[in-house]
């Protein structure tokens, strides 16, 4: 048995080794006014993301069909399927285990410097706060939010901005998807609504090298 986990486990790096990453530049070409006079002094401490928690461009070979948006919750990635094999890789901070969404939903909707509204939960776990807080640099939802939904529910969960850049690569939301905001606002403007969503529980990373078992050479 040792053996044979040690074989798997070789494999799955020299799989890894392979994928092929392209660090994507980034642009503010997307920016709207508003987005450049909220950003022009946030009232956050700007970091620097390590560069694998970056936008990159990787090899992607599962079946999902072009446009899907997956995320890794494990390894704090998240992929915008592409053409041709291709994916952009996001790095996120997601959900504590215990208040973590995974599962499948659809894009329901889409909004530019949303509105936060803070549920009962987070009212009791990290308030108190005023029941809508005002879209803005300081908002917890960041620059853009996309809404999950499970046929006509709203889930109650986001992939959105942050105003706490710091915690990519983390688990430490209430439960939705952490972007730094030029990234949310990249995923934005690429999703469409209806978009397909699936967000793997804890325990099914793909970064591994399963991903990309049958990446084209």
């Amino acid at each position: 048995m040792l053996k044979a986990g040690l074989v798997i486990t070789l494999g799955s790096l020299l799989l890894a080794g392979c994928m092929q990453t392209t660090l994507s530049p980034s642009t503010d070409a997307s920016m709207t006014p508003r987005d450049r006079q909220q950003l022009a002094n946030p009232p956050y401490a700007e970091i620097q993301v390590p560069e694998q928690y970056r936008r990159h461009v990787v090899d992607y070979d599962r079946p999902d069909p072009p446009g899907t948006i997956l995320v890794d919750s494990d390894a704090h990635y998240l992929y915008y399927v592409m053409p041709d094999h291709k994916a952009l890789r996001y790095g996120v901070a997601v959900g504590e285990e215990a208040m973590a969404f995974s599962g499948t939903a659809t894009v329901g909707k889409k909004a530019e410097w949303p509105d936060w509204v803070p549920t009962q939960g987070e009212q009791e776990r990290l308030g108190p706060f005023p029941k809508r807080v005002a879209g803005g640099a300081a908002n917890p939802l960041g620059a853009r939010a996309l809404y999950l939904f499970q046929g006509n529910t709203d889930t109650l969960y986001r992939i959105h901005g942050t105003n706490q850049p710091e915690y990519i690569g983390q688990s430490v939301s209430s439960g939705c998807i952490r972007m730094t905001n030029a990234d949310a606002i990249d995923l934005f403007d690429r999703v469409k609504m209806g978009a397909p969503v699936v967000v793997l529980p804890p325990g099914q990373s793909i970064a591994s090298g399963g991903l990309f078992g049958n990446r084209r050479t």
